[in-house]
């Protein structure tokens, strides 16, 4: 099942420039939804995230306002050329459905 979403890239506030991009609350509760009994550690589920001609495998995490967080990793934003507050399109497709 894959899911196309829209919003900003932003960069966690802490320690190590991670950065990540929030999936809508409305998509998330589809996510989990269709996952119901299969999430895996920390509640996050294997993906693969998509953004512009970037593919890769990874997992999204919950948070406990009840959205995921997608890591995005540092060769995808310089392959893709986004920064800090950008608008991106994500395509996730669920590995485990």
């Amino acid at each position: 099942m894959t899911f196309i979403v829209k919003g900003k890239m932003w960069k966690y506030p802490g320690f190590g420039g991670w950065h990540f991009f929030t999936v809508r609350k409305v998509v998330s509760g589809k996510i989990k939804n269709v996952m119901h009994g299969r999430l895996r550690g920390f509640g996050s589920i294997r993906v693969t995230a998509k953004i512009g001609t970037s593919e890769w495998k990874t997992s999204i995490f919950p948070t406990k306002e009840g959205e995921y967080l997608l890591p995005i990793k540092a060769d995808v934003r310089k392959k893709e050329a986004i920064e800090d507050g950008n608008a991106i399109k994500v395509q996730l497709t669920l590995s485990d459905v």
